[in-house]
């Protein structure tokens, strides 16, 4: 369903009619970017006056496109207001290098289903296409309804994409998931626009609409897992480069002449404290490990696994100092599934940033640990489709 909000070319631009419909796009607009706001909230954001967002909350509740209930949001009573439930779903679907989780939202960010499946090492994009195309449908009629009720579908591919292509930019660092024009590829199956982007970029865009990043306008957001990746967010606005490839963290050169990296170079970041490199490391003494019970170890206390996540975030700290220096961001936000260890890696991160910015301490970027967890980016998967659809309020009466 594709809901579009444009006026009638033969009204009068300034008239009354037009700006009645352009105040219904910035509420409809508003409250897609949040996920619902009380009707106070929509005024402060959009600038409208109270009495105005009344009457067209009124007005696209009674037409099906808003939805509104009590709430006690700040202690107070008020209206919140959510987009409908019946003007449709989305998907997000994350793909790392081990797992796929795939969720099922309305257009109000409520997620109805959800999924997360271990992968195969090396897996191949039209295996885990086709399963993705299975498991939606599944899922859609887990919660009783259609493929036809799916507006759109986003994809979070933890790889470098070109944004004139939407293929990986550098062979082998996703084996199997080479040339694949991914979105093309998923809306052949699913018959649905699809939508693909950095999972670093979809991590930070959850994180900024639901997490940890609400609020600020300059933050860089590390994802640190099999992986190291990030996304940048400069100014109120998604940085994505010229090419799109801008946030590969990961592939800082921090050790000239290093171990090799997947991406072919020698010394990167990733080679030396990503999840490989950190079980490497730990393998001669303690044999085959997961990243998840390297974590579980390290909270339990267990010297060599706390050594282990602290060398990792010390390395971490020295290449973010790198980028704090360059970009001056207010907060770091570090997400993945290293970050599930807390202090023992924010700490020594923290400490190695602190030891190499040029900023004095007033001015240091808080470091914090990211609030959504493994689920960041196909959240952000989610809500990529939502912004990517626009809805309409051409069902709504027209003054």
């Amino acid at each position: 369903m594709y809901l579009i909000l444009v006026a009638d070319q033969r009204r009068t631009p300034g008239s009354q009619t037009s700006l009645r419909e352009a105040n219904r796009a910035r509420i409809v607009d508003a409250i897609k970017k949040h996920g619902g706001l009380t009707q106070v909230e929509l005024a402060g954001v959009t600038g409208l006056s109270a009495a105005t967002v009344s009457n067209i909350v009124k007005e696209l509740t009674a037409s099906g496109v808003l939805h509104t209930a009590p709430s006690t949001r700040s202690g107070r009573r008020a209206q919140y207001v959510t987009l409908a439930h019946a003007l449709g779903l989305v998907a997000g679907v994350h793909y790392s290098t081990r797992h796929m989780r795939v969720v099922l939202a309305d257009v109000a960010h409520t997620v109805l289903a959800e999924h997360h499946l271990p992968l195969a090492k090396d897996h191949r994009a039209d295996n885990e296409l086709d399963r993705a195309t299975l498991l939606i449908a599944d899922m859609l009629e887990s919660v009783d309804s259609e493929l036809d009720e799916l507006l759109a579908v986003g994809i979070a591919l933890p790889a470098p994409l070109k944004t004139a292509t939407g293929t990986t930019a550098r062979g082998g660092i996703l084996r199997g998931w080479d040339a694949v024009p991914v979105a093309d590829v998923m809306e052949r199956r699913l018959k649905r626009p699809t939508f693909v982007d950095n999972s670093g970029n979809l991590s930070l865009l959850a994180e900024a609409r639901l997490g940890a990043a609400r609020g600020k306008s300059n933050v860089v957001f590390i994802d640190v897992g099999d992986g190291i990746g990030s996304g940048l967010l400069l100014a109120g606005a998604m940085f994505r480069g010229h090419n799109g490839v801008a946030g590969e963290f990961g592939h800082i050169t921090i050790r000239e002449n290093g171990p090799l990296c997947r991406c072919g170079n020698r010394g990167c970041l990733e080679a030396i404290a990503g999840g490989p490199a950190v079980l490497e490391a730990l393998k001669p003494e303690q044999g085959p490990l997961k990243l998840g019970d390297v974590v579980i170890r390290a909270m339990a206390g267990e010297a060599p696994f706390v050594r282990a996540i602290a060398e990792a975030g010390k390395h971490i700290g020295v290449a973010a100092a790198n980028v704090c220096n360059l970009l001056d961001p207010e907060r770091l936000v570090v997400g993945g599934e290293l970050a599930r260890a807390g202090e023992l890696l924010l700490g020594p991160l923290r400490h190695a940033v602190e030891r190499s910015i040029i900023v004095d301490e007033e001015s240091m970027p808080d470091v914090v640990q990211g609030q959504l967890g493994n689920r960041a980016a196909a959240l952000g998967a989610m809500i990529l489709a939502i912004d990517s659809v626009e809805i309409s309020t051409e069902d709504a009466a027209i003054a």
